[in-house]
C-alpha cells in the first residue's frame, strides 16, 4: 500500500490489514480505504489530497493537543501537557499541573486549560467478580401463554422469573433486547435493528396489566379485550400484534385523560416526536420533508406542538413500558435471583430509526457494520446499522454512548455487549460495497470501556460481552481486567494446542458466560440432526455442501464422545433427549462463572431463531416457541436440564 495513505489510515484507525478468523493476515483493497476515510471527511482520493490531509494530522500530533476524551481509572495517573483546572460533577474546582493524578474519585470531569476543554472520564479498576451461578437466556418475543397477545410480553417475563428463581434456583435471566421498534407498518422483527436503543419495544407491554386498564370502566375493558389477537400460529406477526396493541393502548390513553409523560427529559421528547412524525410522514425520516430531517430544527419544534397529542401519547407508552420492565426486575429480585435480569445492548440502530434521527450527529449514517468472511458467514455481514463515529465521540464526551448505557441500566441487573468487539472496532462496508468489500475502523477502546466500567458501577451491574467470531485477543483480555465477563459457546470452545479438538469444560475461561449456542447458531437438535447445513444449503448459502455435512456428523460425533468421556452420557446411543441434558451437564462443569440455557435447546427445537445472512428467507425472529408458557414450565425436559445444570455445584 501507498505509505502515505498507510500512515493517513493509521492516524484516523482505519485498518489497511487484519487477521482472519484462522488468523492468517489479510490486506485490505487501497480504494476500500480511501472509501472509508472519506466517510470520517478525510479526502484521500488523489496523491496530492493525501498529502495535504498527512499534512495536517502530522500538524495536529505535534502540537500535543489533548483528545476531545481522557479516560483513566482510579488507581491511574496520565501526563498532561500543562497546567488546567478539572471540575467534577459536584462543580468541585482542582488545579493540575502536568498530570491527571491517579486517586481521583470515579466519575466524570472536565478539563479546562488554556486552550481546551476536555472531558475526563474515571472509572474503577474493575467490576464485582460475578458469583459462580446459572440461568436462563430467553428471547422474550418468543414466549406465548394464556395472558399474551401472540408475543411474548413483560407479564410472561414476570411469570418466567418468579417460576424460575423460587422452583428451579435460577441465580439471572438474560432477554434479548427489548429495544423500541418504529410504530408504523411494517414493524421490523428484529430485535438487533432496533429504532431506539435507549427506549423500550412496546411490543412488550401487556396491556392488561396497565394500571389505566384496572381503573377503566367495564365497556373501556371489553373493547380493549375484544382486539386481542388470534394465538400465535407458527410464525409471529409482528404487524398484526401491534396494531392490536396500538389500539388497546390509545383507548387506555383516551380513557386515562390522555396523560401527559412526567417529566420526559429531552431524550424521550425527542423520541415521542419521532413516533409522532413517523406516523404522519412514513417511517423512513430521510424521506420525510427536508426542514424535518433534524431534531434540532425549527420546523421539527413547530410539528412538535402540532402533533402534541400524539407526542404526549407516544411517550406515556415508553413510561408504561419502563414500569413494567421494572417491574419484572423486581419480581427476579423477589424471587431470589442474585444476579437478576441483564439486558442485551445491540451493536446498532436502524439507520431510519429514531435514534439515528436524534443522534445523526455522532453517526456514520451512510455506513453499514458487519463482519468480515468467517467459517459460518463464507460471504461476510453486512448488518444495516450505521456506527457511532469515533471522532464525534470523542469531540462531544461519548454523551450519547453514556446516556445509552444509562437508559439501559436504570431498568436491568446488566447487560450483554452484543459483538463486544465493537467498543474496539468494528467493521465498516461503505455504501455499494458487498460485505467483503469492507475494512476496521478502530475506535478508544480505553474510553469505551471506561465509560462502560463507570456506569455499570454506579448500577451495580454485571457485564458480559459476546467476544465470538474474529476477535482479537485483546478484547477478551479488556473483559477479564475488568470483570466483564466473556462468551464461551460449546461449539466453539476448542482447543488449537490439541488439533482444535473440543476442549474439556474444566478448561474453559473462568471469565464467562457458558451456553450450547447463540441466536445466530444452531439449536442443540438442531445442531445434532445437521439442521443448521440443510437450512443454509437450502437457501444457497455453502459454497461445499457435501464437504459441510461431513463437517456437522463429525462435530456431532466428537462433542458425544467427549461427553461420554466426561462421564455426562452413558451412551453414544443414548436418545436425543438425554444427549441434550448431558450438554447442560457438560456446562455445569465447566470453569465458566455463569452457565445459561435456553428453552430453545431444552424443547428440542431444530430451528435456530436467526439465520445469519438471510433476511426474509429465513423466518428470522418470528419463531414462537413451539409450547406455551404454562407447558413449557411444566415440562419435565426442563426439569431434567435443571437437574444437571445445578449438579456443577452452582
Amino acid at each position: 500500500m501507498d505509505q502515505e495513505l498507510a500512515e493517513l489510515a493509521a492516524a484516523y484507525g482505519v485498518a489497511t490489514g487484519y487477521n482472519d478468523g484462522d488468523r492468517r493476515p489479510v490486506t485490505v483493497d487501497d480504494q476500500v480505504v480511501v472509501e472509508v476515510l472519506g466517510l470520517l471527511e478525510v479526502d484521500a482520493r488523489t496523491p496530492q489530497a493525501r498529502r495535504d490531509a498527512l499534512h495536517r494530522a502530522r500538524e495536529r500530533a505535534a502540537a500535543g493537543r489533548l483528545p476531545g476524551t481522557i479516560a483513566l481509572r482510579t488507581t491511574t495517573s496520565r501526563p498532561l501537557p500543562g497546567a488546567g483546572v478539572l471540575v467534577a460533577e459536584d462543580g468541585t474546582r482542582t488545579d493540575v499541573d502536568g498530570e491527571l493524578p491517579a486517586g481521583l474519585d470515579a466519575g466524570w470531569y472536565r478539563l479546562e486549560t488554556a486552550d481546551q476543554e476536555v472531558t475526563v472520564v474515571v472509572a474503577p479498576p474493575a467490576l464485582p467478580a460475578p458469583p459462580r451461578s446459572w440461568g436462563w437466556m430467553l428471547q422474550l418475543y418468543a414466549l406465548h401463554s394464556t395472558g399474551s397477545w401472540g408475543i411474548g410480553d413483560l407479564g410472561d417475563l414476570r411469570t418466567f422469573v418468579t417460576h424460575a428463581g423460587r422452583e428451579h434456583g435460577a441465580s439471572a435471566v438474560l432477554l434479548n433486547p427489548l429495544h423500541a421498534i418504529t410504530p408504523v407498518s411494517p414493524v421490523q422483527p428484529s430485535p438487533y435493528t432496533p429504532s431506539s436503543r435507549r427506549f423500550v419495544t412496546p411490543l412488550a407491554l401487556r396491556v392488561t396489566d396497565l394500571e389505566a386498564y384496572a381503573a377503566a370502566d367495564a365497556a373501556t375493558r371489553a373493547e380493549v379485550d375484544a382486539l386481542r389477537p388470534e394465538t400465535t400460529g407458527d410464525r409471529i406477526a409482528h404487524d398484526r400484534v401491534w396494531a392490536a396493541k396500538r389500539s388497546a393502548l390509545e383507548l387506555l390513553w383516551r380513557a386515562a385523560g390522555r396523560p401527559e409523560p412526567r417529566d420526559p427529559g429531552p431524550g424521550l421528547t425527542d423520541f415521542a416526536t419521532y413516533c409522532a412524525l413517523a406516523e404522519r410522514f412514513g417511517g423512513r425520516w430521510s424521506l420525510w420533508p427536508g426542514e424535518l430531517r433534524h431534531p434540532g430544527s425549527d420546523a421539527v419544534a413547530a410539528a412538535r406542538k402540532d402533533l402534541a397529542p400524539r407526542v404526549a401519547f407516544h411517550g406515556w407508552v415508553q413510561q408504561q413500558a419502563a414500569a413494567q420492565l421494572a417491574a419484572a426486575r423486581d419480581a427476579a429480585r423477589d424471587a431470589g435471583m442474585s444476579l437478576g435480569v441483564i439486558g442485551d445492548l445491540a451493536v446498532g440502530c436502524d439507520p431510519e430509526g429514531a435514534d439515528a434521527w436524534a443522534l445523526q450527529d455522532v453517526l456514520a449514517l451512510d455506513v453499514t457494520v458487519g463482519a468480515p468472511p468467517d467459517a459460518f458467514n463464507q460471504r461476510g455481514q453486512a448488518w444495516g446499522l450505521p456506527p457511532w463515529r469515533p471522532d464525534r465521540l470523542a469531540e462531544t464526551g461519548y454523551a450519547a454512548y453514556r446516556d445509552m448505557l444509562r437508559a439501559l441500566l436504570c431498568h436491568a441487573d446488566g447487560l450483554r455487549i452484543d459483538h463486544v468487539a465493537g467498543l474496539f472496532r468494528l467493521w465498516w462496508v461503505p455504501p455499494g460495497r458487498s460485505a467483503d468489500r469492507g475494512t476496521y475502523v478502530h475506535y478508544d477502546a480505553e474510553a469505551m470501556l471506561a465509560v462502560l466500567t463507570l456506569e455499570a458501577s454506579r448500577a451495580g451491574a454485571v457485564v458480559v460481552g459476546e467476544d465470538l467470531g474474529t476477535v482479537e485477543p485483546v478484547v477478551t483480555q479488556g473483559l477479564a481486567s475488568r470483570n466483564m465477563l466473556g462468551s464461551t459457546v460449546l461449539w466453539f470452545a476448542r482447543d488449537p494446542e490439541r488439533g482444535d479438538a473440543l476442549m474439556p469444560p474444566g478448561d474453559w475461561p473462568e471469565q464467562a458466560v457458558a451456553t450450547i449456542s447463540t441466536h445466530d447458531l444452531p439449536t442443540a437438535s438442531g445442531f445434532l440432526r445437521g439442521e443448521h447445513v440443510r437450512a443454509r444449503a437450502a437457501l444457497g448459502l455453502l459454497d461445499d455442501v457435501p464437504a459441510e455435512e461431513a463437517k456437522a456428523a463429525a462435530e456431532r460425533a466428537e462433542l458425544v464422545s467427549l461427553m461420554v468421556d466426561e462421564g455426562v452420557l452413558g451412551s453414544a446411543d443414548a436418545p436425543e433427549d438425554e444427549i441434550v441434558a448431558a450438554m447442560h451437564a457438560l456446562l455445569a462443569r465447566s470453569a465458566c462463572r455463569l452457565v445459561l440455557a435456553a428453552p430453545y435447546d431444552v424443547i428440542g427445537e431444530v430451528r435456530q431463531p436467526n439465520l445469519p445472512g438471510t433476511v426474509d428467507e429465513y423466518p428470522n425472529w418470528r419463531l414462537p416457541l413451539p409450547l406455551p408458557l404454562e407447558e413449557l414450565l411444566a415440562d419435565p425436559r426442563v426439569d431434567a436440564v435443571v437437574a444437571a445444570l445445578r449438579s456443577g455445584d452452582r
